[in-house]
């Protein structure tokens, strides 16, 4: 999402004459996008943001000028104020649902050199501000359908920073998936913080679109190749859904699923809305209709009240479903979050000891994985060079980094490779040319 949201904000100053640039060293405006879903990311804004000051003091001192210093994000949201009086050389504090008003909000900062704020939830939706207009940087884009979320889970601040649920009207989208389309892009990522709740309005106003009649219109797309989903939310994955990955070829083979807990118990106190029997029984229910699809995951360990019966259950599920891939975290207490002030916090040493039980688990899932597609020919799309000479690297339709030593040209193209090895964090593999015969391109 804040990749997206990045993407909307370079597009928008563009029209204001900015061009992105590599380094804050030759920036006339920095702009931290942040994330507030953990601990640790927020810590790292307070250190980001002294060492872009930094940065501008030294601009100053060689006589190139005073440069905006911005925040935006999840963390601008919820600490906008704490973030102005720990760090009053900030210029602007905006949330992720302002950034339409980025012209208006320059003018001010540049023209007071005071402090702007806005976190408000305003009441225009800042995609009507955006329009459809697009440009792409690769073969692959993200496109926001929907944001926000109402389930509450305890541990989580999405509700606070995102605000309540809201779905773009499903023409909307198709007009930037079709401006995505003729920019350039052959793979888009339909993303919302709860996508598969998505409930948009009808084309013809008439009624309203789940998500799985957003992807049977966006791949009627001719140049659109490959489409993907994320995140979705369990307890809202609905039979039309999962049909749609046994009839719709472009949708890709790989599923991210978050289940957070094996533990009933535990589950319930996350206020997940699903129990670890729910979980597997959907998780068949997809397989069913569609056998290669690949799952990925998110956990959380430590959650407070969890016992190491608790965590047994989450480790037997990870275990018996096999995720391809997981994010797997120690528990992190939000501010203002139900979770952050339970009882039965559980001790950090006892956290890492099971994070480590179970990310070793992890890690012989994904490898097995990997192993199981050598000998197999997979359609990648490629989408950056190589760490050595002559090497390009794409991703295969389930997300795993493929590298095969080709041409430049291959670059943004999707093209057949048959795999030859396997690590835990990639595939290697020959291009297969038109007449089907392998061989390596130099």
């Amino acid at each position: 999402m804040n990749v997206y949201d990045s993407g909307r904000m370079a597009e928008m100053l563009a029209a204001l004459g900015y061009a992105t640039t590599d380094s804050p060293d030759d920036a006339d405006m920095v702009i931290l996008n942040t994330c507030h879903i953990r601990e640790k990311a927020a810590e790292k804004v307070y250190s980001e943001i002294g060492r872009l000051n930094k940065i501008r003091d030294g601009k100053i001192k060689n006589g190139n000028g005073r440069s905006i210093l911005a925040v935006t994000g999840c963390v601008a949201q919820a600490e906008g104020e704490q973030i102005l009086a720990r760090a009053p050389y900030v210029d602007m504090v905006f949330g992720p649902q302002t950034y339409h008003r980025l012209p208006q909000m320059i003018a001010e900062a540049t023209r007071a050199r005071g402090h702007v704020l806005h976190t408000d939830f305003p009441a225009e939706s800042k995609f009507d501000e955006l329009g459809s207009a697009r440009t792409v940087n690769g073969a692959s884009a993200f496109l926001t359908v929907q944001e926000g979320c109402d389930k509450f889970c305890t541990y989580c601040v999405v509700p606070y920073t995102r605000g309540s649920e809201y779905s773009r009207p499903a023409r909307d989208v198709l007009l930037e998936a079709n401006e995505l389309a003729k920019a350039g892009a052959k793979e888009i990522t339909l993303i919302g913080q709860n996508v598969n709740a998505y409930h948009g309005s009808s084309p013809d106003g008439d009624g309203s679109w789940n998500l799985a009649s957003l992807i049977r219109s966006v791949a009627e797309i001719e140049s659109v190749e490959r489409i993907r989903y994320s995140t979705s939310y369990p307890a809202e994955v609905n039979d039309e859904l999962i049909s749609a990955h046994r009839d719709i070829e472009k949708l890709m083979p790989n599923l991210h699923l978050p289940v957070q807990s094996g533990s009933d118990k535990i589950l319930k106190a996350m206020n997940r809305g699903h129990s670890g029997a729910q979980f597997r029984a959907l998780v068949e229910k997809i397989i069913k209709v569609r056998p290669d699809i690949s799952l990925s995951s998110d956990l959380i360990i430590g959650f407070p009240g969890e016992t190491d019966a608790d965590f047994e259950d989450t480790y037997n599920l990870a275990r018996d479903i096999g995720f391809v891939q997981t994010y797997s975290f120690k528990f992190s207490p939000r501010p203002g979050t139900p979770a952050a002030m339970m009882d039965a916090q559980v001790e950090d040493h006892v956290m890492s000891e099971r994070l480590d039980r179970l990310q070793a688990l992890l890690a012989e899932n994904t490898l097995r994985f990997n192993r199981e597609t050598v000998g197999k020919t997979l359609p990648v799309l490629f989408d950056r060079v190589g760490k050595q000479p002559g090497q390009m690297v794409g991703r295969s339709p389930h997300m795993q980094p493929v590298v095969v030593e080709a041409t430049p040209e291959i670059m943004h193209q999707i093209a057949e490779v048959k795999i030859r090895q396997s690590s835990a964090g990639s595939l290697g593999g020959v291009l297969i040319n038109a007449g089907n015969k392998e061989r390596f391109y130099a």
